[in-house]
């Protein structure tokens, strides 16, 4: 696993051991930062279950501004500390091991975020729920991007101000994306 493109392209990018974690595929990503690249540039990312940190890795090697990493594993923080400061980007991260829902809640007051990554392991966590925190936690920024992968066949269901802007499929794997629209906008 690498990362892809921008200023830290090809760096090779650790991963825990064991089934705990499933990194996304480098043809996802790709596809996902080719979807995503008007709103990569300048973002401030919020990556909540984030396994490697290869997707905030990816953002900001092509251009992000900043990125929270959130994962509740120790070994998985630990690989992302490691991914962190091998790409280079030791300055421009916060990471943190938590649960999402105390995530969200240490997250407060610390600015909103443009793109939102939700991967979660499979079948264990209602992306349903924590979409609609996300909503009502002051911590999207206006426009701001979900990008939410799940099991095919077990998509979040969006309730306003979140709308389903698009739905990508890569075999078992499916990409939701999902745009907020605050009220007055």
């Amino acid at each position: 696993m690498r990362i892809i493109g921008g200023s830290a392209r090809g760096r090779t990018l650790l991963a825990p051991r064991g089934l705990q974690t499933r990194p996304t595929p480098d043809a996802v990503r790709e596809s996902l930062c080719n979807i995503l690249r008007c709103e990569i540039p300048g973002a401030t990312v919020l990556d909540l279950f984030a396994g490697t940190g290869a997707l905030a890795l990816e953002c900001l090697s092509r251009g992000a501004e900043r990125a929270a990493l959130v994962d509740h594993a120790q070994s998985a923080m630990g690989v992302i500390r490691r991914n962190v400061q091998s790409a280079g980007f030791e300055g421009q991260t916060q990471c943190l091991r938590s649960d999402w829902r105390a995530a969200l809640a240490r997250l407060r007051g610390q600015g909103r975020f443009d793109l939102v990554f939700l991967d979660p392991p499979y079948g264990r966590i209602d992306l349903t729920q924590v979409c609609a925190a996300l909503a009502e936690s002051d911590l999207l920024a206006p426009d701001a991007l979900i990008v939410a992968e799940h099991r095919t066949g077990e998509p979040p269901t969006a309730h306003p101000p979140l709308l389903t802007e698009d739905t990508r499929r890569y075999g078992d794997t499916t990409v939701t994306i999902i745009r907020y629209h605050q009220e007055g906008q």
